[in-house]
């Protein structure tokens, strides 16, 4: 029997507001607090896991989620950072990727739920791709 999470991986690309980051990061530092060995994979995997699959629970969830302000998350992020250790991440910092923003809050790059071109492999119609015969 093969245990779920060493099961075959899947890459994901996820845009949320930095809030949302911060909170996950809280989420692995309870986890850490408590003496389980989390990371953000394992964690997102085990809410996602654990979800309830209703209509009515998601609907619930994503109406939750929309009303929410960023006041009351930033407020509740802080509290958490104050309980429990920094999360240190390994690898490659993010924020050196992010696109430059304009003056008027606007990402002078992509929207922000497109993929960045350089992070793609190059498509049968790019001029550096080769013909397969």
């Amino acid at each position: 029997m093969e245990l779920l999470w060493r099961a075959q991986r899947r890459n994901t690309l996820v845009t949320w507001p930095d809030a949302v980051n911060e909170r996950l990061d809280q989420l692995v530092a309870a986890g850490l607090a408590a003496g389980e060995n989390a990371n953000r994979s394992h964690l997102l995997a085990a809410l996602v896991v654990h979800a309830d699959l209703s209509p009515a629970f998601v609907a619930e969830v994503l109406r939750t989620y929309r009303s929410l302000s960023t006041d009351a998350l930033d407020e509740g992020n802080r509290s958490a950072a104050e309980q429990w250790p920094e999360i240190r991440r390994t690898g490659p910092r993010r924020d050196a990727h992010r696109p430059a923003v304009r003056g008027d809050g606007q990402s002078a790059g992509n929207d922000e739920d497109s993929v960045i071109a350089n992070d793609m492999p190059p498509g049968p119609d790019t001029p550096t791709a080769k013909a397969h015969p």
